[in-house]
């Protein structure tokens, strides 16, 4: 018989297990995932909106409005590192990290294409030395990351936050919408736990992202606007786009970093 937890990382690992025994798809940014998203990058023909070359709208709109501006940035879950490859271009100095080593490759050639310099980092954001990615950022970029978290891991991602996000930097998110038919699930924390099964995200209401990020403040929060398919841009209207900023005297929640 063993007894395997002794640290809040082993609750946090022995968590994750729930939703692993039961489903691969359900392994999806944590360390057990590499394998489906490998699978899930492979075929680049694929019609997925996201597949595309273009930036989520909302970045572009943030910059031109000058709500942020070039520093140094994080992109979580960067995929083939559309949005990475976008600020580089722009002028941030871009760290961009991903579980799958054939997204990144991809996001390496595009960064090539685009005669740009993005530092790619293959692995679980969570697990990762904290030397890897040590901040501050200016700016952490999470387009489609959070939303297939498990409920346990915001609590490793907040932990992230508030290790790498410097005092007056923001977190630009992009996430499922609740209300949308055939997106993400809309099932209760707890009721996920009794399932054993994400449903391929989780689903969250403007109330909820606001009480999640509470210790950021909003700068805004709106669904992305659809974007047509000659538009340089990524815009489809079942997600929502937020903008939270760190207060500028932030000095740091000892709790959080012991959660990290």
């Amino acid at each position: 018989m063993d007894r395997t937890v002794r640290t809040v990382e082993d609750v946090l690992a022995l968590l994750d297990g729930l939703f692993a025994s039961e489903s691969e798809a359900d392994r999806l940014v944590t360390g057990d995932g590499k394998g489906f998203w490998d699978r899930f990058y492979a075929d680049r023909s694929r019609q997925v909106p996201f597949f595309v070359s273009k930036p989520d709208e909302n970045l572009a709109a943030y910059l031109d409005q000058g709500l942020i501006a070039p520093g140094r940035v994080l992109d979580l879950g960067c995929g083939p590192g559309r949005n990475a490859v976008y600020l580089a271009t722009r002028g941030f100095e871009v760290d961009a990290v991903d579980l799958s080593p054939v997204a990144v490759a991809w996001g390496e050639e595009r960064a090539h294409e685009a005669g740009v310099d993005v530092r790619f980092l293959r692995g679980d954001a969570f697990a990762l030395p904290a030397t890897e990615f040590s901040g501050p950022y200016d700016l952490v970029v999470d387009s489609g990351c959070f939303h297939h978290l498990p409920p346990h891991r915001r609590v490793s991602y907040l932990a992230l936050l508030d290790r790498v996000l410097a005092p007056g930097g923001h977190l630009a998110l992009t996430c499922f919408a609740a209300g949308e038919a055939g997106t993400g699930s809309e099932l209760t924390d707890a009721d996920l736990y009794r399932e054993r099964d994400l449903q391929g995200g989780l689903a969250y209401t403007p109330e909820s992202l606001r009480w999640i990020f509470s210790d950021l403040a909003e700068v805004e929060l709106r669904r992305m606007r659809e974007e047509p398919p000659e538009s340089a841009l990524f815009g489809v209207t079942f997600l929502w786009t937020a903008l939270f900023r760190r207060s500028a005297a932030a000095s740091g929640d000892v709790r959080l970093h012991d959660l990290a």
